[in-house]
């Protein structure tokens, strides 16, 4: 296959030894930088990109899609008002909650924490918390028949840290207890240990216990009665719109929010820091490209007498650009193309064999999380190429206005 002449002089010109040694070295430091730059940028990418979708998934198995609370305090009749939100197109399940703070103690430890009373009878109340169980059974939660102590299920960090497992006491301490002549005192209540969760949410793990909806609301004074609503939507996307529609539906003393809006901020932060990243990345391709200035501008230099004699043999102005054009571009598609191939294979080795390990109590994980999108990955390429080129437009416009009479004058 016959290339084009002015692909063929730059593959001849990037390729053919040299006199001048240092060049050749320098073209291939050109290479070199674009690759690292295009490498470090995949790499970060897709560690970010891992650590936003895996953010959002434990976010999303700890926390309800959307939460249906009253403007006036509790919630009087949840589980009509649940019956209610369930019907809305889109919801998957509605199930009332409880929630409070608490301190929580056993013979080996106190505690601050929060518990949640779930509905075992729910769909969406407790498939999560069954689902997160290492040990135990979500039915233990129910007082027992014959009399004893009804069941409370920790967090796996939390239980750590009062040094109890399943079948241990503990006792709960909620705010809001009576007023004696001696001062208010908190209402107490002691637990059996049912089981132990874990949901992979340092956070949660280290704070939650669970316990029945029934036995949530006599330890607060509010039976029958529910601090919310969770709510499981079918598209985690369309939460906005569908909690929305709920405000509408429900009424003025009612207020629903989606996890987009309670995690705003979070996610906002995790965007930004993205967008950042990539702008300090994209950095290490644009020294790259001064490289290929440099290497061209040279190029130019050596190869004058070679492109006034094209000039006499017919060659034009936008030909020699072409020339100087491409053989830039060939530097930087070759960097980009060794960048992109080395980063896809770091994100390939870091993915699968997870050799990085976090605290998860600052990253709320323990690995580190890769997710490279072909998106991102195209992206980064067309970006990198791109940088190259107008890299190359200043020495191939400076070789285009070689005058050929004086290039070769004395020769």
């Amino acid at each position: 296959m016959r290339l084009p002449i002015e692909l063929h002089v730059a593959m001849k010109y990037l390729l053919a030894k040299r006199k001048q040694t240092f060049i050749s070295i320098i073209s291939f430091i050109s290479i070199g930088g674009v690759a690292v730059g295009v490498m470090a940028l995949i790499i970060v990418l897709a560690v970010m990109s891992g650590f936003e979708r895996e953010l959002k998934t434990r976010i999303l198995g700890a926390t309800a899609h959307i939460e249906v609370v009253s403007l006036y305090g509790s919630i009087e009749n949840p589980f009509e008002v649940a019956k209610a939100v369930s019907k809305t197109r889109g919801v998957v399940a509605a199930s009332p909650y409880i929630i409070s703070q608490m301190m929580i103690s056993s013979g080996a430890g106190l505690a601050g924490g929060v518990f949640r009373g779930v509905d075992i009878e729910s769909v969406g109340g407790a498939a999560k918390l069954a689902g997160d169980l290492r040990s135990g059974r979500i039915e233990d939660l129910r007082r027992p028949a014959h009399g004893g102590l009804p069941g409370v299920i920790l967090g796996k960090e939390l239980a750590a840290n009062l040094a109890v497992r399943t079948g241990d006491i503990v006792e709960i301490m909620t705010p809001g207890g009576s007023i004696t002549p001696l001062g208010a005192f908190p209402k107490t209540a002691r637990f059996n240990v049912a089981g132990i969760s874990e949901s992979g949410m340092y956070e949660f793990d280290a704070t939650f216990a669970y316990m029945s909806f029934e036995e949530a609301g006599l330890l607060l004074g509010i039976p029958g009665r529910a601090t919310g609503i969770e709510v499981k939507v079918k598209d985690i996307y369309a939460a906005s719109a569908i909690a929305a529609e709920l405000r509408s539906t429900l009424g003025d003393s009612f207020w629903a929010r989606d996890w987009m809006q309670k995690n705003r901020n979070l996610f906002s932060a995790l965007k930004l820091e993205k967008i950042v990243m990539f702008i300090i990345l994209v950095l290490i391709v644009m020294v790259a490209a001064f490289n290929i200035i440099s290497t061209l501008i040279m190029v130019v230099m050596e190869k004058t007498k070679d492109i006034a004699i094209l000039m006499t043999m017919g060659a034009t102005r936008r030909t020699i650009r072409r020339i100087f054009a491409l053989e830039g571009l060939i530097i930087g598609i070759a960097g980009t193309a060794l960048g992109a191939l080395l980063g896809a294979i770091s994100c390939f080795v870091l993915k699968k064999y997870k050799f990085i390990n976090l605290p998860s109590d600052v990253y709320y994980i323990t690995t580190l999380p890769v997710n490279l999108e072909l998106g991102t990955l195209l992206f980064i390429v067309a970006s990198s190429i791109t940088i190259c080129f107008l890299a190359t437009l200043y020495p191939a416009s400076q070789a285009s206005r070689v005058d050929p009479a004086e290039a070769i004058r004395y020769e």
